[in-house]
Order: C-alpha cells, then sequence, then structure tokens
C-alpha cells in the first residue's frame, strides 16, 4: 500500500470518500448444492436441532462454545427462544439439502454496518455436519453474503484460543490470523484467552474462488472424496 500523508505530512489511512454504511444482512435463506441457512425458527428448529446433537458419543463440542451443553430439549428451546429474538446475534439454522433436516447452527454476530465489519461466530455444528461438504458450504454461503451481496469490509472468527479445531478451520477457510487478545473473556466459569482471525474485501476473490473449486461436484469422487482440498486450491489455483 502507498503511503499516503496529510497536509502535516502524517501518514494517514487511504481515503473511502465513496463510503456508505452497509446494510444490515436480510432474514432471506441463503441456498447452496448441500444446504440452506434459513433464519433460526425454535419452533421448526429446536427439535430436530437437539436430536442432532444428540448423536454426538459425549459433549466435546460444546466445550469452547459460550453456552450448552443442554441436559433437555426444555432447556434448549428455551435458549433458542430467547436467541431468536435478538437482532445481534443474528442465527442462522443449517438444513442439510439431502435430509431437510436442521443439523447446526452458524451465525452472523457484532454486526458494525458503520465500518463494514461482521464476524462469522456461534459456529455449533452437530456431529451430523462436522467435517461435511456441507459444513464448508455453510461458511462459504455467509461469507458470500457479507461480501458479495451486501458490501461488508471485514468478516472476522474469533475463538478460545485452545479451540485447535476452530483455529485449523479458520485458517482452511482463508481467514488471516490477527493475534490473540490475552484474558479476553470469563465463560463457563473459566478465562478465555481469544484468538482474532479475519477475511477482508481484497482476501475474498481468492478465497471465494477456492471454495467454489473445492464445492464443485467433479472435485469428489464417486466414494465422497476430495480430490484437493481447500488449502491446496487456495496455494495453487
Amino acid at each position: 500500500m502507498a503511503d499516503i500523508f496529510n497536509s502535516l505530512g502524517q501518514p494517514i489511512g487511504p481515503p473511502l470518500d465513496e463510503w456508505t454504511a452497509r446494510p444490515r444482512p436480510p432474514a432471506t435463506p441463503m441456498v447452496g448444492r448441500t444446504c440452506r441457512l434459513e433464519r433460526l425458527d425454535p419452533a421448526r428448529h429446536a427439535a430436530e436441532l437437539y436430536a442432532a446433537h444428540r448423536t454426538a458419543p459425549d459433549a466435546s463440542h460444546w466445550t469452547y462454545l459460550m453456552v450448552g451443553p443442554f441436559k433437555s430439549l426444555a432447556a434448549y428451546d428455551s435458549f433458542l427462544t430467547a436467541e431468536a429474538a435478538k437482532s445481534d446475534p443474528f442465527h442462522h439454522v443449517v438444513i442439510d439439502a439431502a435430509t431437510d433436516k436442521a443439523v447446526g447452527m452458524a451465525n452472523f454476530m457484532r454486526i458494525d454496518p458503520a465500518n463494514g465489519v461482521i464476524e462469522i461466530g456461534h459456529v455449533a455444528y452437530s456431529p451430523l455436519l462436522q467435517q461435511t461438504s456441507a459444513g464448508t458450504e455453510t461458511i462459504y454461503l455467509l461469507l458470500r453474503r457479507a461480501f458479495d451481496e451486501l458490501g461488508y469490509r471485514r468478516v472476522e472468527w474469533k475463538c478460545d484460543s485452545l479451540n485447535s479445531a476452530s483455529r485449523r478451520a479458520a485458517e482452511r477457510y482463508g481467514f488471516h490470523h490477527e493475534g490473540v487478545f490475552r484474558q479476553a473473556t470469563v465463560y463457563k466459569g473459566r478465562s478465555r484467552d481469544t484468538a482474532w482471525f479475519a477475511l477482508i474485501d481484497r482476501d475474498w476473490p481468492a478465497a471465494r474462488t477456492a471454495f467454489e473449486r473445492w464445492l464443485a461436484p467433479d472435485n469428489f469422487d464417486a466414494a465422497g472424496l476430495q480430490r484437493r482440498s481447500l488449502r491446496d486450491l487456495r496455494a495453487h489455483p
């Protein structure tokens, strides 16, 4: 980036003369080949989500989430009902295209239209969504909405710095690690250092191409195994 100086000789950031605040995310569904994302409706989704999470052999996939595990459907439904009334976080349910069942959630949060910044957070995948094409397509659909449809400049991803799976996922999706905020949060009675990742608008075209090439049907063999990894497609377009 070329250095820009004001009239006092001080370096300043590039001008954004035509910048305007971005729209807030709409409630319209995001539809992909393997899944669709729709706004959380506890009356339709709570039972399916609870059943999907119950397929896990233990509660380890809740360890790094701010909430859970939930001991009953009633408790989970109560939580979802309270969350559905909020505009931030803006909760999305992932519907598996093959079964038409809810299998997880991934949400927009810390929505900052004035600065064009938005976070993908509370990614709560049940075992039915973990390590699937639909899990990857979920993130692609959220990024496509943020960058292509709404014109945001920056999408963030944050997680407990000890959550190695979430850190690997962020890097696989093309997010850049920006640092660790020490003792940033207290949750579930313990301290959390938060790892920060982000994609910005100039990163997105290359990341989008890699996502789309990875998600293409011809990238998978007859057994559904990938021919090329997302990391490889991003490194070697």
